[in-house]
């Protein structure tokens, strides 16, 4: 579908269920906070299915938005949703029944009966900024969310995927009126001690392969639990490889309460994070995907470097 055809299908519906993934990050949950603010400014009923593993970090942009338990619903939307091994636990029951997804990931499964996926979009806040103008539902309450989502998924507009449009996005939204300058405090100049205990202990172990090019990042539950560390604390923690000088490939292991090892792959141009990935059933973007595999740290860490290899184009 195109962002019009989105616009007419909620224009038509009405009573929304929005989903969030696994591990949300602030472009799933700022694209749903924004998607409900502007439903609701439309008249719709609409809610978020209340997600158990948001952070402290964007707990604020979705608190208002959270569904009551005896919520009905007749319409379900999906937002940056791209597999069904994302969706939360207590979406279990709506792996077939997502009536819209609306997704930027080139990796995405096709389960929505309708779909509107734009991979050029660096963020999904980008195409719900799009969805808002169209839908004349540009305020502030939206633009805030859209603004943490468009730059939290882009690293503060660092990443490759950025393009000019990303940061025309960025600043249409500024120009609401949205204090986007304590956003950017919070999200990017604002670190707990715990936080930097944790950076410290990473870069100390920090591992690196194929002549440099390739950093590995390993944190193990033993050091979450030393160092008395929350999600907030560990969010995004995939970043601090890539500012190596050097590699062009930044690998971060973190173990599960499970036991197994979410793996976090961002490449530069030489590696095709998509396609290492998918190697170990994961995927997301060419430059930044991830995966889940089931073992030892040894098996994983091997598992991920030869993908990794596979992946390199020399």
């Amino acid at each position: 579908m195109t962002v019009k055809e989105v616009a007419a299908f909620l224009r038509a519906h009405d009573s929304y269920l929005i989903l969030t993934h696994r591990r949300p990050d602030g472009d799933t949950l700022g694209c749903a906070a924004a998607l409900c603010a502007m439903l609701r400014q439309m008249g719709k009923t609409a809610a978020l299915l209340p997600n158990a593993e948001v952070t402290s970090l964007y707990a604020d942009y979705v608190a208002p938005y959270w569904a009551a338990e005896d919520y009905r619903y007749e319409t379900v939307v999906s937002v940056d949703l791209a597999a069904l091994g994302l969706f939360p636990d207590n979406a279990e029951r709506f792996k077939n029944r997502v009536d819209l997804a609306i997704d930027h990931h080139p990796s995405y499964e096709g389960f929505g009966r309708e779909s509107c996926v734009h991979p050029e979009c660096a963020a999904c806040g980008e195409i719900l900024y799009e969805l808002a103008v169209e839908l004349g539902q540009l305020t502030p309450a939206v633009a805030l969310p859209l603004y943490v989502a468009v730059s939290t998924d882009t690293g503060c507009f660092v990443y490759s995927n950025v393009t000019a449009n990303t940061h025309r996005v960025a600043a249409a939204l500024m120009e609401t009126g949205i204090d986007y300058r304590a956003a950017n405090k919070r999200h990017f100049r604002t670190k707990t001690k715990k936080r930097l205990a944790l950076e410290a202990e990473l870069l100390r172990t920090m591992e690196f392969y194929d002549e440099g090019r390739v950093v590995v990042i390993t944190l193990p539950l033993s050091l979450a639990e030393r160092l008395s560390l929350t999600e907030a604390d560990m969010d995004d923690v995939s970043a601090l490889g890539g500012v190596v000088e050097g590699t062009d490939c930044s690998i971060t292991m973190k173990e599960t309460k499970d036991g197994a090892w979410k793996i976090s792959v961002r490449t530069g141009a030489r590696v095709n994070a998509t396609k290492a990935c998918a190697a170990l059933g994961g995927g997301g973007h060419r430059a930044a995907s991830g995966c889940v595999y089931h073992g030892s740290l040894a098996d994983a860490k091997a598992a991920i470097l030869a993908a990794v290899q596979a992946a390199a184009e020399e």
